[in-house]
């Protein structure tokens, strides 16, 4: 991310400290007041049509409608998913600072935005929480999280299952959704990308070394240690043989072993 710490250190101001708590703040409010006026929602969704039509709120308030499963009662639902954001995107903050963080949500909304009024789709906030999900993944892979304060999961599993899922609704679907998704989750191939490729490089140098090494460790284990000066065989082409090393500092198989004699007569003729 050497890009965005070049940015950060010219315009390092341009931030929102605090961040997460407005996100979780407002995605309670949006919440009363749902309970409030169900219709409320209408009004906040991201609808490319209605902001062509001049409600152009809805490009930023689509991000604080609460986005969880009815396994559970609302409000009990509504805790549980807001304590989770509260997390996620308080560990991200922290992990980027407020800089990269309000920029990687910022992106992200951006990409959202960009996937619903070019390639169409009901893309929404929920894949933004995704983004955010993915990055807490990156800084803290083995931390645990206790879904619904029952089940101990470690967060990296969390975020493969979650990419699984997307991969299947990407290989699902239609060339524009399958486009539309990679420019919704902008934001992670941004910031995450560049490390991604550096890692997948690393570890295919790593593995090709691996190879380069245990190729020469099967070449070295198959070179032989003895060899006929006279016959040229080896241990390996003739293992029934015995190998000699003469006065003459020659190695010899015992068949052509030299006598003292004929190695002294040598000798003297050098």
């Amino acid at each position: 991310m050497s890009w965005i710490n070049r940015a950060e250190a010219k315009f390092g101001h341009i931030a929102i400290p605090g961040l997460p708590r407005i996100i979780v703040g407002f995605n309670a409010l949006v919440f009363l007041l749902y309970n409030l006026n169900p219709y409320f929602l209408q009004y906040l969704t991201l609808d490319p049509d209605m902001v062509m039509k001049g409600q152009v709120w809805r490009l930023v308030t689509y991000i604080f409608i609460p986005s969880f499963g009815g396994f559970l009662p609302g409000w009990l639902s509504a805790a549980f998913y807001l304590l989770f954001l509260w997390f996620v995107a308080n560990g991200c903050e922290e992990a980027f600072g407020p800089f990269k963080f309000t920029w990687y949500y910022l992106t992200g909304m951006i990409g959202i935005t960009a996937a619903a009024f070019f390639f169409g789709g009901n893309f929404s906030n929920i894949l933004l929480n995704t983004s955010l999900l993915f990055a807490f993944a990156r800084f803290y892979p083995e931390v645990v999280i206790y879904l619904f304060y029952v089940l101990p999961v470690k967060v990296k599993w969390l975020a493969w299952f979650t990419a699984a899922v997307l991969i299947l609704e990407f290989l699902g679907g239609s060339m524009e959704y399958r486009i539309g998704l990679i420019v919704a989750l902008a934001n992670y191939f941004l910031f995450f990308g560049p490390g991604l490729v550096a890692e997948a490089r690393q570890r295919n140098e790593i593995a090709a070394r691996r190879r380069r090494f245990e190729q020469e460790a099967r070449t070295t284990d198959t070179e032989p240690l003895h060899r006929c000066a006279v016959c040229d065989r080896t241990e390996i082409s003739a293992p029934q043989l015995e190998f000699r090393v003469a006065k003459d500092g020659q190695e010899y198989c015992m068949e052509h072993l030299p006598k003292p004699s004929e190695v002294a007569k040598g000798l003297s003729k050098e």
